[in-house]
């Protein structure tokens, strides 16, 4: 038994098909066929369901697979201890982040990143949190900018910065008379929010004090049917044509590359009118002083519309 065959198992596992696991491995698919039959003779297991048009992992299969994946770590953390001796910060890193998020702080800390860590070759993925978290247990990602609370008692999390709430309505609402807008003036507005799945829903349901699901016909937009949306650019622009209001996130309001509707925007009077965003990470993962340092770069780069965590 050696780290390349359970680097194939593994593959196989997660693709639940030969042909694309051999590709992500850049072998050919009856050699690695070949090596898993060879792994199964090996533990005398069978820990693969083989049929013309699919593979399953068998039940003893998927616990070899777990302890598959945690020998690759180590052997992995093995490597990075080597890199790491000469450059903490070399190398690829995967980091994943909500869309809420995405495109209205990576502007701000890209650029330092590459000039404050040249050798770093960053990866991106942009998900729901669900999905995100998801894929950082899986060993997909190496870790993920996202809003707390997270779930999982194998992750660390490293708290960044708090972002305001603000509330965004048309220039005609009867909100562009307030200096600043109460909770429960929120509590009578009908919100435009985002679709279901998306955090940034269930917190701006929080601010407004009602349950994660919210009540029924929040989204109506005025007798035209519910919003689905998925994205806070299209809350803005239904803002801008006069459906309703919303809550945008500061850096998202704020931020210096953010495009602006004809719309207007005021503070929310409430302490809980904000979302944390953290750098989430498996406590195993063995670069851990790397996030660390990206995690002070962040907190050093962020514009005022937000309060960095120490």
């Amino acid at each position: 038994m050696n780290l390349r065959d359970l680097r194939y198992l593994v593959a196989v596992a997660e693709e639940r098909h030969f042909g694309r696991a051999a590709a992500a491995c850049n072998v050919s698919q009856p050699t690695l066929s070949s090596q898993l039959k060879k792994l199964e003779a090996y533990l005398g297991l069978q820990l693969l369901e083989r049929s013309n048009k699919s593979v399953v992992v068998t039940p003893l299969g998927e616990a070899v697979v777990a302890r598959a994946r945690q020998a690759l770590e180590q052997a992995d953390a093995i490597l990075e201890i080597a890199a790491a001796n000469r450059d903490p910060m070399a190398g690829p890193l995967t980091l994943g982040i909500i869309p809420t998020l995405g495109p209205y702080l990576l502007p701000w800390i890209l650029a330092p990143i590459g000039r404050a860590f040249p050798a770093l070759e960053l990866v991106l993925r942009e998900d729901l949190t669900d999905q995100l978290l998801d894929l950082l247990k899986a060993h997909e990602l190496d870790a993920a900018l996202v809003a707390l609370p997270v779930e999982g008692a194998e992750l660390a999390v490293l708290p960044l910065f708090d972002e305001p709430f603000w509330v965004v309505h048309p220039p005609e609402h009867p909100f562009a008379k307030r200096a600043r807008i109460s909770e429960q003036d929120l509590v009578r507005e009908d919100l435009l929010l985002l679709a279901e799945g998306h955090c940034l829903r269930d917190q701006a349901l929080s601010v407004c004090g009602q349950a994660p699901r919210g009540r029924a016909g929040r989204g109506k937009l005025h007798g035209l049917g519910n919003l689905q949306a998925t994205s806070l650019e299209t809350l803005r622009q239904m803002v801008a044509a006069g459906y309703g209001c919303t809550l945008v996130p500061a850096l998202a309001l704020h931020g210096r590359r953010s495009r602006r509707a004809p719309l207007d925007a005021k503070p929310i009077d409430a302490a809980k009118a904000l979302r944390r965003i953290a750098l989430v990470y498996r406590k195993t993962f063995p670069r851990s002083g790397s996030l660390q340092q990206l995690a002070e770069l962040i907190r050093g780069k962020l514009p005022d519309v937000v309060r960095p965590l120490s």
